[in-house]
């Protein structure tokens, strides 16, 4: 069974999931938009400031594309929501690690400067907590859609034949349930009194029925018991008792 049935798109946990990714999502494209209006060189390892941040043309196409990713991802919403802002997440964390082993290198082809470094790493763990969130956390509730899936449960709203019938007789059941304790606890109504003396009585009628059944069956076994043994020969039945 495939999780999105478990997380459809308008469950809580996915728009928490397209609300984060499309947020940082439009960030990231309007940033590299910026980078583009200033006629930034494509492979400068010298880039310039933008919105506190250094950036490039590669930089700044790549930022749209990234957007646009989690845009898309946030647009289409459940568990593909969810994976998509977890894993860019996890690229932002390793990008920031990668650059800040070529800062001011030649290698530096996104320009990176140490405020880029500490963007990539704090927004990577934002990212990843909010594409985490509710799925590999601690004590998660028993309706978590993650933890039903792994469970093999049903999806929440898709029960059982079985279960829906066992929630229907225990619907039936509840004004009796509630007429019984009422009666236990002295405070019951002349309809509640009613309800459980009508109870009582369809019990009795019942097991008395069982009972007349039970009664005939041994009737009928006792009487095949003695029709076989009127059947046997005479010299059958002396054998069997005298020897």
């Amino acid at each position: 069974m495939r999780i999105d049935r478990y997380l459809p798109p308008t469950h809580w946990l996915s728009k928490v999931y397209r609300g984060g990714g499309a947020a940082f999502g439009g960030a990231l494209i309007a940033f590299g938009i910026l980078g583009f209006t200033n006629n930034l060189g494509f492979f400068s390892t010298s880039g310039q400031q933008i919105l506190g941040l250094s950036t490039n043309g590669l930089l700044s196409l790549i930022s749209i594309v990234v957007g646009a990713v989690l845009i898309a991802a946030a647009a289409i919403g459940g568990p593909l929501a969810s994976t998509t802002t977890a894993t860019i997440g996890a690229l932002f964390l390793l990008s920031g690690l990668a650059n800040l082993a070529v800062l001011e290198t030649r290698w530096n082809l996104l320009a990176f400067e140490m405020q880029n470094v500490v963007f990539s790493l704090v927004a990577g763990m934002l990212l990843l907590f909010v594409g985490l969130y509710g799925r590999v956390s601690g004590g998660l509730p028993e309706d978590n859609p993650f933890v039903r899936y792994r469970h093999r449960e049903p999806p929440e709203g898709e029960v059982p034949e079985q279960r829906t019938a066992e929630q229907e007789r225990s619907e039936e059941l509840r004004p009796l349930a509630e007429a019984e304790v009422a009666l236990g606890e002295g405070h019951a109504t002349p309809e509640q009194e009613q309800l459980v003396r009508t109870e009582a009585l369809r019990l009795a009628r019942a097991e008395r029925q069982r009972a007349y059944e039970h009664y005939a069956h041994i009737q009928r076994a006792l009487r095949g018991e003695r029709e076989t043994s009127e059947s046997r020969p005479s010299g059958s039945r002396e054998s069997d008792t005298g020897g």
